[in-house]
């Protein structure tokens, strides 16, 4: 059995003299624990740096291409360096990794295979109490889009058996959390989060410079994979409010008519309901359509799964790679 753990990795020649070392080499149930870096596009000396840490494989992606491309980048070379079960973790050291053998003890007894470390975000002290609160309401709503009770969807710290990173789909550009946690909930995977420890924070997150960022870019992400996992629900809500507001426009002057028998007035009302009715058909018609992408989008993802497997059967090596060794030179 081989463990394989991956680290994103963008301009953090600074912090990897810090986590990589804390990462284990050995793991209860595994014969081989190798350490890889997803370097995306870096312009320090990240990937020299990992090379003189002793990191096994380094994955040079030529430009930065975003944290979720970086990280199925990593997932793809993982599957073909021969791993069995993935750890990913972040480079700035925000994750306990003695946590790892407890985040892998699922896959291992064969309960689960996608495990996400709970952070407990309400414990953490250096998060402000808006973020705390954001974090919540977004993880309620991933819960709700997901059909999963994990608690924590933002949570980079993750295990993948084989399997599910074989399944595994990532589109979104900002980041793979959200996304990952939906569609593993809408295809079936088995889910289960275990509770893992934080260190202080080695620098502020790059992903979102203020609250209204996170708001925003969060929000965004959200409705994207909602609208593409859940078409119908999401499609036929905002169809269904379009016909209430037109209900309600149609009001004075259906009273009107039949209180008093008079149709010559509320012109205004009657033109603003017509039109919200006939959005709200053709959303319904857009909610029918993107429910067939999302049939066509399951079929690509089964496609997609056994494309990997071929490719895996037959050996082909990994994009963008090489060995830290290959990386560090002779001496």
């Amino acid at each position: 059995m081989k463990l394989i753990i991956q680290v994103p990795c963008l301009n953090e020649e600074d912090q990897l003299p810090v986590s990589l070392p804390e990462l284990p080499r050995e793991v209860p149930g595994f014969d081989t624990v190798e350490h890889m870096v997803i370097d995306d596009g870096s312009s320090d000396r990240t990937s020299l740096v990992a090379a003189e840490l002793g990191v096994d494989h380094i994955l040079r992606l030529p430009q930065n291409r975003g944290l979720a491309t970086a990280f199925q980048a990593g997932l793809d070379a993982a599957l073909k360096l021969g791993a069995d079960v993935i750890v990913n973790t972040d480079a700035d050291n925000q994750y306990d990794a003695a946590a790892i053998p407890a985040l892998v003890e699922p896959i291992l007894s064969g309960r689960a295979d996608l495990v996400v470390g709970n952070r407990k975000i309400s414990e953490i002290g250096e998060f402000s109490w808006t973020k705390k609160r954001l974090q919540g309401l977004g993880s309620w709503v991933v819960r709700r889009a997901s059909d999963t009770d994990i608690p924590d969807t933002t949570t980079g710290f993750r295990a993948y058996s084989r399997d599910a990173a074989l399944r595994l789909l990532v589109v979104n550009r900002y980041t793979y959390t959200i996304e990952s946690i939906i569609q593993a909930g809408r295809i079936g995977t088995a889910i289960e989060n275990v509770r893992v420890d934080t260190n202080p924070k080695l620098r502020d997150s790059r992903l979102f410079g203020s609250s209204a960022s996170y708001i925003k870019t969060n929000a965004g992400t959200i409705t994207r994979v909602f609208a593409a996992y859940r078409p119908m629900r999401f499609f036929g809500a905002i169809s269904a409010l379009m016909l209430l507001g037109a209900l309600i426009c149609f009001q004075p002057f259906l009273w009107d008519w039949i209180l008093n028998g008079d149709r010559s007035g509320h012109v205004q009302s009657i033109i603003l309901g017509s039109i919200l009715v006939a959005a709200a058909v053709q959303v319904a018609v857009l909610a029918v359509v993107a429910d067939l992408i999302a049939s066509h989008r399951a079929v690509s993802q089964q496609t997609l799964e056994r494309v990997r497997r071929l490719e895996l059967e037959t050996g082909v090596p990994p994009s963008k790679y090489s060995t830290g060794a290959g990386l560090r030179g002779p001496g």
